[in-house]
């Protein structure tokens, strides 16, 4: 071989190598070939997380590789948002959370290391649940309705449950008293299990909590379901009825789990993981796993997503600020 022929071998050798290298290209055709880390912001043992494992073990023979689930509990999920956001964006480091990480966080922590639309690229809506609103049988209440007049008629003197201040069945409550003119009075409880023991016992008139947590008790008799927060009612409890069609159309407050990755994360990246992960959630075996969890599937495009997530900023914001409500930072 002659000298020219030899350097025009290695000019084409290098540009093969250099296209191979390029971003969108090989990372994206050769992708997953390590484990993915799927971050939740959240213990281990809660419903998120069970979701999350659920999830990840199904998805890990679609992806091709394990995809393992990292806890990073701590403020809401800022912490694994944090995290996320400053990782990779090559599609190994992804961030499973809820509605609060991304879309109720930045209403109260001005102190946040991320900014959910900017920090992050929307991958796949997973899955929506939402509060039920419960009441202690023994006030013979029907309806949402019922409940309102007994309020009305009793005012400063009906109490509420609520799993903590800035939770999605504390601002489901509030978007529930503004569309309907009226107050309740708002207990705060440290999670669903002390929750849960006080309108079993008696000691709180109401509820607004987890579907999930309050299903068992329901069907038994024990509280009186009065309606859900969803935005339309839900095949896994047709039988209870949205507030929306009671008459309260503000009173929409959904629990949704997505999927993100880092930004600038290639889009052939997002699109393999939105085929596998939005497959995974349309599994049949999937889908009864779910409804074990009172979770209702919903996967979405990444555009989808990113639509909500930005609509769901702009309305939880504007609940926090005009309600004027605050948390610690502890909280």
């Amino acid at each position: 071989m002659g000298r020219s022929r030899r350097l025009n071998a290695l000019v084409a050798a290098g540009s093969i190598a250099a296209a191979l290298m390029a971003p969108g290209t090989a990372p994206a055709q050769t992708y997953p070939n390590h484990p993915v880390r799927l971050v939740v912001g959240f213990a281990p043992g809660g419903n998120t997380d069970l979701i999350a494992r659920i999830v990840a073990d199904k998805v890990q023979a679609t992806l091709g590789q394990r995809v393992i689930v990292d806890n990073r509990g701590g403020a809401n999920g800022a912490i694994a948002a944090d995290t996320v956001a400053k990782a990779a964006p090559d599609g190994y480091t992804l961030f499973f959370t809820t509605v609060g990480a991304v879309a109720i966080n930045p209403a109260f922590r001005k102190d946040l290391t991320y900014d959910p639309v900017k920090d992050f690229a929307p991958v796949a809506l997973i899955g929506r649940a939402a509060p039920v609103l419960a009441a202690d049988p023994s006030l013979g209440l029907k309806s949402a309705r019922d409940l309102v007049v007994l309020a009305k008629q009793k005012p400063n003197a009906i109490s509420i449950g609520i799993t903590g201040i800035g939770a999605i069945s504390h601002l489901g409550l509030e978007l529930f008293e503004s569309t309907a003119d009226v107050k309740f009075v708002h207990v705060p409880f440290r999670g669903s299990g002390p929750a849960l023991a006080d309108i079993l016992g008696g000691h709180v008139n109401g509820i607004l909590i987890d579907v999930s947590v309050m299903l068992e008790h329901i069907k038994a008799g024990k509280v009186k379901a009065l309606g859900t927060t969803a935005a339309e009612r839900s095949d896994l409890v047709p039988d209870i009825p949205t507030l929306v069609e009671q008459g309260y159309p503000g009173a929409v407050a959904e629990n949704w789990t997505a999927l993100f990755a880092p930004a600038k994360t290639p889009p052939e990246i997002i699109t393999k993981l939105n085929a596998a992960f939005t497959s995974t959630v349309n599994d049949p075996d999937m889908r009864r796993k779910f409804a074990e969890n009172a979770i209702t599937p919903s996967p979405t495009s990444p555009e989808e997503l990113g639509q909500l997530l930005k609509g769901e900023i702009v309305k939880w914001d504007k609940v926090i600020r005009e309600k004027g409500i605050t948390i610690k930072p502890e909280e």
